[in-house]
């Protein structure tokens, strides 16, 4: 028996669920919205990944500046105002 494809086996389609599904989507938007729709999505999802990547790679920075922001406070044990 051959275990089913990752994408449908975590929503739990078969391939038979799956085509009535499309078929539901095809007659609810018709043939000549599906291709702008896919378009959309798939223009969505590059965005999403762009983000995610770009969160990735500012991190670093971004701890890096809190690290110098915590250096750049005074020390709470040291007194601030000046004693004679």
């Amino acid at each position: 028996m051959c275990a089913p494809a990752l994408p449908l086996a975590i929503f739990g389609f078969s391939g038979s669920e799956l085509l009535i599904v499309f078929l539901i989507v095809l007659l609810l938007f018709g043939g000549s919205k599906l291709p702008s729709l896919a378009r959309g999505l798939g223009q969505s999802i590059k965005e999403f990944k762009k983000a995610s990547r770009e969160d990735d790679e500012t991190k670093p920075a971004d701890a890096d500046a809190t690290k110098a922001a915590e250096a750049k406070k005074p020390d709470p044990s040291t007194p601030t105002h000046g004693t004679n």
